[in-house]
């Protein structure tokens, strides 16, 4: 597969703003992929994203769409995308298939709208107006009006905010499957169990610069420590010990504590994406 996205050198000025948002990023959306951008608020990832769905057209640098110029691409774009923005985007006086069917009209083709409710468990709730919907309901309406199009490309803005557990499940299952179909997704998001569940890469973004560009499973090898740490119970209290992860097979206190039968639970020094965001980026996960 090719390219979804090709960035280079891009840079971008808000008219109220006396430096750049955007500081000369250049980085590559495979297609087929989960691509993540994480870093603080403010550091230029949404307004990165609003450049790589048109939103924002005045800036500098080139973006390549599937090896065709960004700038040069008229309204059929928009066919191929869909968005879905951190805070919902309905109408509160219209029921929900009132908003599906309003939002169709601007597609030539749609997805199986009643497929997707039912997924997402809004079906019976269909004829009911969205100003009445729970918070986690118009989060999950939001992704269903993001996939309206059966789009080629996917942008999320945390996709899972504010929904439990099963049905932040329910939409990381859809997603996953969308790329398992080789769909593209770009995402923003805070929450690091979405992005350890989800992205192939992720990029962090720091005052407008990206710092870092790798796999989940990379960035935890390359900050993580070389050790195992063992927690056993020996005379009714729980103990534990570190032990270096290099040649630890030879390793006879490890071996023999093993063989001990005391052991209770065994972690790898992995670090988490949490800690691993804070070191890259300076900025604690809120």
């Amino acid at each position: 597969m090719g390219l979804a996205f090709q960035v280079e050198n891009l840079k971008f000025k808000y008219p109220s703003s006396k430096e750049d948002t955007i500081k000369g990023i250049g980085f590559d959306v495979r297609e087929g992929e989960i691509f993540g951008l994480l870093g603080p608020s403010g550091a230029g990832k949404s307004t990165t994203q609003k450049i790589l769905i048109k939103l924002l057209k005045d800036y500098t640098g080139s973006i390549q769409y599937f090896g065709k110029d960004l700038k040069s691409m008229d309204n059929s774009f928009y066919e191929e995308i869909g968005v879905g923005f951190e805070v919902p985007v309905h109408f509160s006086k219209l029921t929900a298939m009132e908003n599906m069917k309003y939002f169709s009209q601007f597609y030539k083709k749609t997805a199986d709208v009643q497929a997707l409710m039912k997924r997402v468990g809004l079906w019976e709730y269909r004829d009911v107006k969205v100003g009445e919907y729970s918070k986690g309901m118009k989060v999950r309406l939001n992704f269903v009006r993001a996939m309206l199009n059966d789009p080629r490309v996917l942008f999320l803005d945390e996709v899972t905010n504010g929904l439990d557990p099963k049905n932040a499940g329910i939409i990381k299952e859809m997603i996953a499957e969308y790329r398992a179909k080789g769909g593209t997704v770009f995402l923003t998001t805070h929450l690091m169990n979405d992005v350890e569940q989800l992205c192939d890469r992720v990029a962090f973004c720091v005052n407008g610069k990206l710092i870092e560009i790798s796999t989940p499973r990379d960035l935890k090898l390359k900050y993580g420590k070389r050790e195992v740490k063992v927690e056993y119970r020996e005379n009714g209290t729980v103990s534990s010990a570190v032990f270096p992860l290099d040649g630890i097979g030879f390793n006879e206190d490890f071996v023999s504590l093993l063989k001990s039968g005391k052991v209770e639970t065994i972690h790898s020094g992995e670090t988490s994406l949490e800690e691993i965001f804070i070191i890259v980026t300076g900025v604690e996960v809120k």
